[in-house]
């Protein structure tokens, strides 16, 4: 065990949390005090490199607040804190949120029984798996074209990313607590509405995101391989279709010159606007190996758009809101780079995965586990002791 490391488990026993008799962790206990969906899964993902089991608790949290309609919260606070950097919510349900966030939730899990082929894992958790990946293809696709809609910015997990100036009538250039209020307005609609998905969306936002919808490929297709590997061959046949459905249908309705963007609205209106979401589909495996290496050639090497000193930004740089230090609008993110390593390596562009590896190692070399970072300077933004940061430790 190296260096990093060490210094990195430090972070994680400082974050590791214990509740109710449930583990798991927070993304920074001086900041981020609660627990979040995807950043369990991150974690999930990283402590399988560790110990299984502590791995394995963290997907037991998560599940221990599962929804009866199978969504999964992307929030739970098990506890009351004053240090979060935010205020908490009020969501209209006790404890934790009402809305989701990207379901890498069958990757964490397939990734941990890599580790310990631990079946009866799976046999527990099976349909707690089943029911979310359901909801989220029966509620979030009220039109049936094979697109997931999000109902609020915070379920892309990128709270104000500029993919959705467009959908929340917000201008490129514009403060952090301008996209809060817009948001917070958006959680009040929609408690009126009472989180009826097809319901909220068609009247108040309505994005199918380049992004949530490829992690969706992606993991109905780890979905299916749960359920092969628990002989549920039906539905180890269904979630695969699933998975090549939404592959189609986000060449039909996304793709525009070689780019996927994000869509909003019933008409399905296209946000043309550059954030590392455009690399996604290699993660998914939705690109032709030429097509990807022209996305890879053409954007993501290139130096006026995602190749700064330490890349990749999470908005081009030639884009009218690129900041370098705006909250998902621009610096880099340990767990984008990640998603684009991952998706770089399926396509066998392993020097060209390399360089993300090494960018992402400098960045915590340079700035230690923060929450974000400038691409342009490399200086660390955000929260400290950010357990994102395990993300680079990923990356083989």
């Amino acid at each position: 065990m190296d260096e990093m490391d060490n210094l990195y488990l430090k972070v994680l026993q400082k974050n590791r949390m214990l509740t109710d008799g449930f583990h798991y962790t927070v993304p920074s206990a001086d900041t981020y005090p609660y627990q979040w969906l995807w950043d369990s899964c991150f974690h999930a993902i990283i402590l399988s490199h560790y110990k299984a089991d502590d791995a394995k608790a963290e997907i037991f949290a998560l599940l221990s607040k599962q929804l009866p309609n199978g969504m999964i919260p992307h929030m739970i606070y098990w506890k009351n804190s004053r240090k979060a950097a935010f205020p908490k919510i009020e969501w209209g349900k006790d404890g934790t949120s009402t809305i989701t966030q990207p379901p890498m939730l069958a990757y964490a899990v397939w990734q941990i029984f890599k580790e310990d082929k631990d079946r009866k894992f799976l046999e527990q958790i099976y349909t707690h798996l089943y029911h979310f990946y359901k909801y989220l293809l029966n509620d979030r696709d009220p039109h049936e074209k094979h697109l997931i809609g999000i109902m609020n910015p915070d379920e892309s997990g990128e709270d104000n990313s500029p993919r959705f100036d467009l959908p929340l009538g917000l201008p490129p250039k514009q403060t952090r607590d301008q996209s809060l209020k817009r948001r917070l307005e958006l959680v009040t609609q929609n408690i009126e509405c009472k989180f009826d998905a097809p319901f909220c969306m068609r009247n108040f936002f309505w994005v199918k995101d380049t992004a949530f919808n490829s992690i969706m490929v992606a993991n109905l297709k780890l979905l299916a391989k749960i359920a092969a590997e628990l002989k549920i061959d039906e539905d180890a046949i269904y979630f695969m279709k699933q998975a090549e459905d939404i592959a189609i249908a986000m060449r039909e309705f996304m793709m525009d010159d070689g780019l996927f963007y994000s869509t909003y609205g019933k008409d399905y209106k296209k946000i043309k606007v550059k954030t590392w979401a455009i690399f996604t589909p290699l993660f998914a495996e939705i690109l032709s190996r030429e097509e990807a290496t022209k996305l890879v050639t053409k954007h993501l090497f290139n130096k006026k758009e995602f190749w700064p000193k330490y890349p990749v930004p999470t908005t081009a740089l030639d884009e009218p809101a690129f900041d370098p230090k705006g909250f998902w609008r621009g610096p880099t993110w340990i767990a984008t780079n990640w998603f684009i390593y991952k998706g770089l390596m399926k396509y066998g562009l392993k020097e060209e995965a390399e360089e993300i590896k090494r960018s992402s190692l400098e960045l915590i070399d340079k700035s230690g586990f923060r929450e974000y970072f400038n691409p342009l300077t490399g200086e660390g933004l955000g929260a400290k002791n950010f357990t994102w940061g395990g993300l680079a430790l990923d990356m083989d």
